[in-house]
């Protein structure tokens, strides 16, 4: 950690009082900026912050709190990422062609592709290797102005490999310099030989693999893919009303194929958020207002497999909370670039960059319980926060969709390089 003074800044933006945790309908339209601003890192969390007029140098002398002149650029809070799964062996562009030739995700998995393919090659890899490829995916998505991120397991499939994949997980924790939630998805998909046994899976989730991952505590949250094809309503209970009773909460997987009640499954459990979302209506969206479930949205994986968009405009408009997340992994969206995940939001489902900017910090923390830490700009929250290029507004961000606009991204007082 440490101390540094940020000085004419162009546009400070995110910025948010103490004990704002989540933003919803209308106020998602809204980002407190100030012009010509300055910005104070102590110890690694945000000190003061102000227009440049109010600044006294006399308070941070240089050789305490170098200076950082930012002339002509955004600072913004870093993205906030709450549904990654960049714990993986290899990459899956042979499927990327079948698709292309007019292959349905659902018909690769059938055909023992998807998921499935990815737990066999990750079965044949050993946990150091697994750890290596992960550790320049977590430096790739830092680089891209990602300030925290949640991980799942659920490539694996056995009691060893979702353990293996867990462990990864702690390990990275343990070195990264950003914040991690670790989510055992343990019920990603049936593995072939339990195909006709789904219950015979679900007891090796509860009676095997639940006690040995809480044994270690290699878990903050379980996940269960709860749509057509994998794990049903009643499934999805099953495992998540058994983890309750040991404090295991719950995150979801749900609505991507079909309207098959995931949403309404994961508000009964008390879900943090519900994840995906490409098919919901009205009935989704009362059952959410009535809860303190986030909803989380995934344009990466709609645009990646030509499915559709999750409604989040209109799930806004009815005064509900939206996050954006990148849904990075090997199959349905091999990309980490949050900056890419907000155009979409503005092109495709017609957010504002504003929403959309907020929709990816402020919101993406209360999606994995952090954003009493992270996710704005808020004296005493860790000093995450994004340096742009030079540019003339914010919403260059989104209509520059395949150019980087992050200049460095500040870890905790430090300019991110490496790991």
């Amino acid at each position: 950690m440490s101390n540094l003074l940020l000085i004419n800044i162009k546009s400070l933006t995110g910025i948010l009082e103490g004990g704002q945790l989540r933003l919803a309908g209308q106020s998602m339209g809204y980002l407190h900026q100030i012009e010509n601003a300055f910005l104070v890192i102590e110890n690694g969390r945000i000190k003061d912050f102000g227009s440049m007029q109010e600044l006294d140098d006399s308070k941070f002398p240089i050789e305490l709190y170098p200076q950082m002149d930012v002339s002509g650029k955004f600072v913004l809070p870093c993205f906030v990422d709450s549904h990654t799964h960049i714990v993986f062996a290899k990459t899956r562009e042979d499927e990327f062609v079948m698709r292309i030739k007019g292959k349905t995700y659902e018909e690769i998995a059938e055909a023992g592709g998807g998921i499935l393919n990815s737990a066999k090659r990750l079965q044949a890899m050993n946990e150091d290797d697994l750890f290596k490829e992960a550790c320049s995916r977590l430096k790739e998505i830092i680089l891209y102005g990602t300030g925290a991120v949640e991980i799942k397991s659920g490539y694996g499939l056995t009691v060893a490999d979702e353990l293996k994949i867990l462990r990864v997980i702690k390990r990275l924790k343990a070195i990264s310099p950003i914040p991690i939630k670790a989510t055992f998805l343990g019920a990603h998909a049936f593995p072939l030989a339990y195909k006709n046994n789904h219950q015979g899976y679900i007891q090796l989730i509860l009676e095997e693999m639940l006690p040995a991952i809480l044994s270690e505590n290699l878990a903050d949250y379980i996940d269960v893919f709860c749509d057509q094809g994998f794990f049903s309503v009643d499934e999805t209970n099953q495992i998540l009303s058994h983890a309750a009773k040991f404090g295991l909460k719950a995150k979801i997987h749900g609505n991507e194929l079909g309207y098959t009640g995931g949403v309404q499954v994961a508000v009964k459990n008390n879900a943090i958020s519900v994840d995906h979302l490409e098919f919901t209506g009205q009935e989704e969206i009362d059952c959410l207002l009535n809860s303190q479930t986030m909803p989380v949205a995934l344009p990466g994986c709609s645009f990646f497999l030509g499915i559709p968009y999750a409604p989040i405009r209109k799930m806004i408009d009815a005064g509900l909370p939206v996050c954006l997340a990148s849904d990075y992994n090997p199959g349905s969206t091999p990309n980490g670039r949050m900056s890419f995940v907000i155009s979409l939001a503005c092109t495709q489902m017609k957010l504002t960059p504003e929403e959309a900017i907020n929709a990816a910090t402020i919101n993406g923390a209360a999606a994995i319980e952090m954003s009493h830490e992270i996710g704005s700009i808020t004296k005493g929250k860790i000093a995450n926060v994004i340096v742009t290029k030079p540019i003339n507004s914010l919403a260059i961000i989104p209509y520059h969709f395949g150019v980087d606009q992050i200049e460095s991204c500040i870890i905790r007082g430090q300019i991110f390089k490496d790991l």
